[in-house]
């Protein structure tokens, strides 16, 4: 299966090869059909994700991962169920990692939040293939996150097209314009900038400043959203994010090793809503 579009870098090249030798493994578990089937055959509705980015003012997804390849195992200082306890009294969403061989993820961290929380859960992994749509929906996701860098137009419309006839929402993610320009020209509704440098993993917060120019005020009256994601280290990160308009952030490393997420939350929050008057 082709799925590059063009050749990406050495990190996402190394996940996604990785990705496609455990696919058949998964695959050997629970076939491709019985997933579909199990899928198609889920009573349970989704928790818009949409819905809890669009509201007023600023939204958080809180993340839920164990390692990451550019900041090595995370420094837990609180357990899963106090974590997802705070997350949900403070956070508008989740994201949960369930990539393995990077990122120390599992589709089973995914399960047991959806039995902690009623915040909806979006499925952040390297998706290349309908399976991994389908598994989303059968373990309890609402959202998914989709790569514009690892996948070509077809193959991205053809995921997420797939997602939306499940009940799922998509995080379409870019890295730079010719990507955001991708996603302009397929007319995503949720566009995540990632702030990280995929190549160098250096951090440029104007990445989301420089790409959200790009949407026009047409297409946000629309109801098109914005999420800048990575980067985020403290309250003056977010004030320099206010200025971007991007209507959520996703923020992983500094609430996963924060002692009391809820109230960075609540500072981030505060922070960012005094920097846009």
């Amino acid at each position: 299966m082709e799925i590059f579009e063009r050749k990406t870098d050495m990190i996402l090249d190394v996940i996604v090869e990785d990705k496609l030798k455990k696919l058949p493994v998964h695959k050997s578990v629970i076939s491709e059909e019985e997933m579909k089937r199990q899928a198609l055959a889920s009573t349970r509705k989704s928790i818009s994700f949409y819905d809890a980015l669009s509201k007023d003012g600023l939204s958080i997804i809180g993340e839920f991962k164990k390692a990451s390849p550019s900041h090595g195992t995370m420094d837990n200082k609180i357990n899963l169920r106090e974590r997802i306890k705070q997350y949900s009294e403070s956070a508008d969403a989740i994201s949960c990692l369930t990539e393995e061989d990077h990122f120390n993820g599992s589709v089973e961290y995914l399960k047991e939040i959806r039995q902690m929380t009623t915040l909806p859960i979006i499925r952040k992994d390297f998706i290349i293939d309908p399976y991994q749509v389908y598994e989303a929906k059968v373990i309890g996701a609402d959202a998914i996150l989709l790569i514009a860098a690892i996948l070509d137009d077809n193959k991205f419309k053809e995921l997420y097209d797939l997602a939306y006839s499940l009940g799922l929402d998509v995080l379409c993610e870019v890295h730079d314009e010719e990507e955001m320009q991708r996603m302009l020209n397929l007319d995503v509704k949720i566009i995540g900038i990632n702030n990280r440098n995929l190549k160098t993993f250096e951090i440029d917060l104007n990445t989301t400043k420089r790409l959200a120019d790009m949407v026009t005020d047409d297409m946000r009256k629309s109801g098109k959203l914005l999420v800048s994601e990575s980067g985020v280290q403290d309250s003056q990160d977010v004030a320099v994010l206010a200025h971007s308009n991007a209507d959520a952030l996703l923020i992983g490393t500094v609430l996963m090793e924060a002692e009391s997420p809820v109230n960075l939350i609540r500072e981030y929050k505060d922070v960012y809503n005094l920097s846009k008057k």
